[in-house]
């Protein structure tokens, strides 16, 4: 199994800012940004401080004191579930949830509903690297979608 890490990226000044950057351009119209455990916590929280907007964290299961809305989905090897923290998504927030790598979709669908679920409005999604071989952007269908870079 062939791995893409971006650590590397994420650990050099200019390359993280390229990204943070490429990132804060495709957020047009959000109010809040969203990231995903764990990397889109690095990224979202850049691209909020970026746009001066606040980041909330999507976090996995047990990490979060009060949870408003939980969504499961599958993955290449399994399932997962992801969980949104109760009240910080106000209702009709336009938000721009952001992860490192898109590859089945799974984590961002199951991202959108949760925001969605809780009132929120999913007004794009940015990530660094689409694995497009994986068809990911077609369980996406209808969303605004940006990758920095498509393998």
């Amino acid at each position: 199994m062939l791995f893409r890490d971006l650590t590397p990226v994420l650990a050099d000044a200019e390359a993280y800012r390229a990204v943070v950057d490429g990132l804060a351009e495709c957020a047009v119209g959000a109010e809040l940004v969203v990231g995903i455990e764990a990397r889109g916590f690095v990224l979202g929280g850049a691209v909020a401080q970026a746009l001066g907007l606040g980041v909330v964290g999507v976090r996995k299961p047990g990490k979060l004191p009060v949870v408003a809305h939980r969504a499961e989905y599958s993955l290449e090897y399994g399932t997962a579930t992801l969980e949104l923290p109760d009240g910080v998504l106000p209702a009709g927030c336009r938000t721009f949830v952001v992860d490192d790598v898109l590859a089945t979709g799974g984590t961002l669908a199951a991202t959108c509903e949760l925001v969605e679920r809780a009132g929120g409005v999913v007004a794009g999604l940015g990530v660094v690297v689409e694995l497009a071989a994986l068809g990911g952007r077609s369980t996406l269908e209808g969303r605004r979608l940006a990758a920095l870079l498509s393998l």
